[in-house]
């Protein structure tokens, strides 16, 4: 008789559980079941280490969720709110943060920068707004093969690779391109404590971490004990492996920061509901601007701003060492989306995003139009800057209803996509115009202009 009655409240036990796991899984939305199936299935394959991801819209958190392994070594999973250097997303702060300096009248965008920071400009005016929109024209110390070689893995004053930077030639006249730029990124933090008399961190730290609260957002440490720090690997063939050593003495005010998903959307959503900056900051901010000749960019300060397939988007990327960071906001859905990922390789953070993107938004791809023009006439070789090569090399050829592309770092040739008239080829958000004897390369983060040899 009392087995019997013991049976009765474990029975009661079992069921009530059996019951809250059918109302979680009945609680998980198609939302929750696509991202799962898309993290799991890479974290085991193996094609990455771990990742956070946080889906937010209309002020609701959709999705927030951390996979795999923030230390393969000890199997340790990612916490819900792990820490994850975010490269390249530290931009925005550093933008942000010289357009605070410009709302209390300490510092102009017209200004040349030279006015803060000793540097040879080679009797050319660079302003602020130059290093902010990456059309400079100064080159980027992270396509220098001499950083590399003697400062790297050295801790020196920043000042050697201010002075590195100016021994270099200019890739183009200011305003003639945009080729993305971390050397501009690096002034930028060394005239913010210029002006303000803060180091980077501080001054960071002061105008937005402390205020918006964002606790676990600061400058990244290699030798400090973080709370919920990942750590970074890298895919190979062969399997992960740890990623390289990382000298934060150099990404700096370019790719320093360390941060969380939940940070992050604290920092998004303040910043485009107009928590951060003032309406016309915000406007300078998120607005691209133009070249000399006109033409449209699509980069404005630390943010592209483009139609994502017939959607706006609002956001930009980060990777350093062992991390890939995405951000996006699609500002007619209120949507965000910030995905952290522990490794490098071929899944990186905008693998997943654009994933998850498409199974929320609708996909306009353009539409082909039929080619009007000789094709011959574009043949040739076009010649010019981009990102890691001042002198740069593109070969066109002419085929049946079509033309190939040969660049110098391709075996072999690709065929140009579609067609959208105009002289214009769309390949993704990618578009190639060829006229005039220009080949010109468009992207959110690109603005390469390159001439044809005229034989």
């Amino acid at each position: 008789m009392k087995k019997i009655l013991l049976l009765v409240p474990i029975a009661i036990v079992l069921l009530a559980i059996g019951c809250q796991n059918k109302s979680k899984i009945s609680q998980t939305t198609p939302l929750e079941s696509f991202t799962d199936s898309l993290f799991q299935i890479s974290v085991d394959s193996a094609q990455i280490a771990g990742a956070s991801i946080l889906i937010h819209q209309n002020g609701k958190t959709l999705v927030k969720k951390a996979y795999g392994y923030a230390s393969l070594e000890l199997l340790a999973p990612v916490p819900s709110n792990g820490v994850f250097e975010i490269g390249s997303v530290t931009k925005q702060f550093t933008a942000a943060a010289i357009l605070k300096l410009v709302e209390a009248n300490k510092l102009s965008l017209d200004d040349d920068f030279t006015k803060y920071l000793k540097f040879d400009t080679k009797g050319k005016r660079v302003t602020i707004n130059h290093l902010l929109n990456h059309t400079s024209g100064i080159p980027s110390y992270t396509s220098m093969d001499e950083f590399f070689e003697k400062l790297y893995l050295r801790v020196l004053p920043r000042d050697s690779l201010v002075r590195l930077v100016e021994s270099k030639d200019f890739m183009f006249e200011p305003g003639e391109a945009l080729i993305y730029n971390n050397s501009a990124y690096f002034f930028l933090g060394l005239i913010i404590e210029k002006v303000t008399g803060l180091t980077y961190e501080e001054f960071l730290k002061d105008t937005f971490f402390v205020p918006l609260g964002m606790d676990n957002t600061s400058y990244c440490s290699i030798s400090e004990v973080t709370k919920n720090k990942v750590y970074g690997y890298g895919y190979t063939p062969d399997g992960l492996k740890q990623k390289g050593y990382q000298n934060h003495n150099w990404p700096y005010a370019a790719g320093s920061l360390c941060s969380t998903t939940e940070d992050l959307i604290t920092w998004m959503t303040a910043l485009h509901q107009g928590k951060v900056l003032s309406e016309p900051l915000y406007k300078s901010l998120i607005t691209p601007g133009q070249l000399k000749d006109g033409s449209k960019l699509q980069y404005a300060m630390a943010l592209g701003n483009f139609s994502d397939f017939g959607n706006h988007r609002i956001g930009h990327g980060g990777a350093i060492n062992g991390f890939l960071t995405d951000t996006r906001y699609y500002p007619e859905e209120d949507l965000y989306m910030i995905c952290l990922v522990n490794t490098t390789g071929p899944k990186g953070a905008s693998f997943f995003t654009d994933a998850i993107t498409w199974e929320l938004l609708e996909k306009e791809l353009p539409e082909g139009k039929k080619l009007d023009f000789n094709t011959k006439l574009l043949e040739g070789k076009y010649r010019g800057a981009v990102r890691g090569s001042d002198n740069f090399t593109i070969e066109v050829k002419s085929i049946l209803n079509g033309l190939t592309v040969k660049s110098e770092r391709d075996d072999k040739a690709d065929t140009l996509k579609t067609y959208i008239g105009n002289n214009t080829w769309a390949d993704d958000n990618t578009r190639i115009i060829i006229k005039n004897n220009e080949y010109r390369f468009v992207n959110p983060s690109s603005y390469y202009i390159l001439k044809k040899e005229i034989e």
